[in-house]
């Protein structure tokens, strides 16, 4: 069986133009329902944050039986520190979502060398809405995004717009992966949606968090 890395974010909060600190973290769901399919599958999950911290779950995610199940989780509560990873340890990489990623992953170098080396090497490369923030460090060995040119999806601007944050992000994620070259197809708001790219997978938004497992369980098989 193999062993998946979630590198999941390690912030609280995620500063808005106008100064406003919006509580956030990773988005229940998106971490939840993976991490059951991948383990009654038999394989194997770690997990890692920015500095070691343990990720907070964004309070708007959670659902009934959901805290009771994040505190089942062994080792989400003390997680590798992400600076310290070897990716040749891990077979796959995971990356949830939840604004924590627009606010610390999404121009955390470290991060950003550990997908860029998971595609090279060929190894399954996963995430899942905000989670494609973590896409933006990451280049190539000649500097390109790593996204340019290939087809991905992600939480798009018009979530954004119906989440209601859209006039005070920092950026719009759908537009930042643009901006980079990738070509990201985007399905109906709230729809399950998912893209693979070869060993790329990617998905929209919470309500594609189990497509895309099941899409990275095939990967792996």
């Amino acid at each position: 069986m193999s062993t998946i890395l979630f590198v999941v974010t390690g912030a609280r909060t995620w500063t808005l133009t106008d100064g406003t600190e919006h509580p956030t973290g990773y988005w229940a769901e998106e971490l939840l329902a993976p991490h059951r399919l991948l383990t009654e599958a038999g394989h194997e999950v770690a997990f890692a944050t920015p500095n070691g911290v343990a990720p907070i779950v964004d309070a708007g995610s959670l659902q009934d039986g959901d805290a009771a199940a994040i505190a089942a989780i062994g080792g989400l509560d003390a997680p590798l520190v992400l600076a310290d990873i070897d990716g040749t340890d891990y077979d796959a990489v995971y990356y949830p979502g939840g604004h924590g990623p627009m606010q610390d992953l999404a121009t955390d170098a470290t991060s950003g060398a550990l997908i860029a080396a998971t595609i090279e090497a060929g190894r399954p490369l996963a995430a899942v809405c905000h989670g494609l923030a973590a896409l933006l460090p990451a280049r190539a060995a000649d500097g390109t995004p790593v996204v340019a040119g290939r087809r991905i999806t992600a939480f798009t601007d018009e979530e954004e717009r119906l989440g209601g944050l859209a006039d005070r992000a920092p950026f719009l994620l759908e537009s930042a992966l643009r901006a980079q070259g990738a070509d990201v197809e985007t399905a109906v708001p709230w729809s399950d949606h998912v893209v693979v790219d070869g060993g790329l997978i990617t998905g929209q938004n919470p309500q594609s968090s189990v497509s895309a497992a099941l899409a990275l369980l095939d990967a792996l098989a």
